[in-house]
Order: structure tokens, then sequence, then C-alpha cells
């Protein structure tokens, strides 16, 4: 390639995103993946899917090899226009309300520690004790 490269809003690269035309965005480049849809060991799904957005992120945390690497150039038809790609924005969760711990008192729950248990174990014992007796006629 000579001259001049080609910068592409992601405007324009976004128009690029069906199976007879699709573009990709990565690390700061654009490529024309169109004739590699089929070809691509993940299926075109995961192309198409990585379609009007900066999708190096995508292709990073899969873990490409060094030819998956090279074999992007004959691929490769401008550069993107950073500025319009939005910032990534750090999520912040949103506000909880102020949470008051349990008010039940310690000693109600080690009264039911102890005391639960024990129940358990006497109706155990009264069912068995219950089964063992004969009927009396």
């Amino acid at each position: 390639m000579g001259g001049e490269r080609k910068v592409y809003t992601l405007a324009e690269v976004s128009q690029h995103n069906h199976a007879k035309d699709c573009w990709l965005v990565i690390e700061g480049k654009v490529f024309d993946v169109t004739k590699f849809l089929e070809d691509h060991p993940g299926g075109d799904d995961v192309l198409l899917s990585s379609t009007g957005k900066d999708a190096t992120d995508d292709f990073e945390d899969v873990g490409h090899s060094s030819s998956a690497r090279a074999m992007m150039d004959e691929f490769y038809v401008g550069d993107i226009d950073t500025s319009t790609i939005p910032s990534k924005r750090k999520y912040t969760p949103p506000e909880q309300p102020h949470y008051e711990q349990d008010k039940t008192s310690e000693f109600v729950i080690k009264l039911l520690q102890f005391l639960v248990p024990l129940l358990i174990l006497g109706l155990a014992f009264g069912v068995r004790s219950y089964t063992k007796t004969p009927a009396s006629s």
C-alpha cells in the first residue's frame, strides 16, 4: 500500500455489518473480513457480532495465534478515527440503601442453636419408640 492511509469513522465502518459486507475495528485499524467469514474457525456469527464497535477486546479475549494476527494484514483497509469511538466508561454500581445489621440478639440465636438439635433428637426418639411399641388389641 502506498500513499495515504484511508481513515474511517465508526459510523462509516458500522454500515458494513452483514455477511455480504463485514468490517471490524481492531487495535485502531479497519479490516474488511467479508471474504474470511466462511473460513473463520469460530464461525461467521462471532465476527458479525463484533461489527459496529471497537472489537479489540473481543479479539484479544480469544487469544489469537501469531499466524492469525499475520493473516489480518490482507484484510486491512484503513484506520479508524479514534475520536468517533465512544470512550469506555468505568462501571459504577448503583447506590444501595444503607444496610442495617440484623437486630436479632445473639442470645436468641445461641438458644436456637442449642434447642433445635435437641428437638430433632427428641422427635427421632419419639418416632422410634412409637414404632417399636406393639399395638394392643
